[in-house]
């Protein structure tokens, strides 16, 4: 089967066209969530075949920017309704712990806080609060941008410009199973946006 993952839920998104069974990569990007479909464009180019080839799509889920999130979700949508393809969503986070067995994932989550699992389940926390196992190692840019308490309380971060900070839409269409109506796919959040906190006050 013929998959198009991409994720925008960081600040650097990613897509791959993949087949499925053979577990083969006909190509990647990595650029900013504003060119995913530029990406689209360029991956089916390369691999010489045209939209209708694509048999599902795969959107990561988050935790992440809302924004990001949002045009991830809409731009797989749209997809997914243009081609009449099944949708499967896959978290960030677990998509970047596939990229790095054995390590544990953050996405920066802005306001000093992290986006983490704690036992498989996605939470926010501050980050002066992630609580470090030492030895491990950490990746994504959450790993990244709190390196220093990372590595204070014994943990590990590959150098910054290592290539398993980021969630490779690859995985993405490696873990992906559910597929079906692209509604379906529903994203993360953690907590609410920015412009619905400031409303609430």
């Amino acid at each position: 089967m013929l998959v198009l993952a991409f994720d925008t839920a960081t600040a650097v998104a990613t897509s791959a066209l993949c087949h499925s069974e053979r577990g083969r990569v006909l190509g990647e990007r990595s650029s900013r969530a504003v060119r995913i479909l530029e990406d689209v464009d360029e991956l089916l180019r390369e691999a010489g075949v045209d939209r209708g080839a694509i048999e599902a799509i795969v959107v990561g889920t988050g935790p992440g920017s809302y924004t990001g999130l949002r045009m991830g979700l809409v731009t797989a949508r749209t997809l997914a309704l243009a081609l009449d393809v099944p949708v499967a969503g896959v978290s960030t986070l677990a998509a970047l712990a596939e990229g790095a067995p054995g390590a544990l994932p953050l996405i920066d989550g802005r306001r000093s806080e992290v986006f983490a699992l704690d036992e498989g389940v996605p939470v926010v926390l501050p980050a002066d609060e992630l609580k470090v196992e030492p030895g491990k190692t950490y990746v994504g840019d959450g790993a990244v941008r709190y390196r220093e308490h990372i590595e204070n309380g014994g943990g590990v971060v590959p150098p910054d410009e290592d290539a398993v900070h980021l969630p490779w839409a690859r995985h993405h269409a490696a873990l992906a199973k559910d597929f079906g109506p692209a509604e379906r796919a529903e994203p993360i959040y953690l907590r609410l946006p920015d412009a619905e906190r400031a409303l609430s006050r």
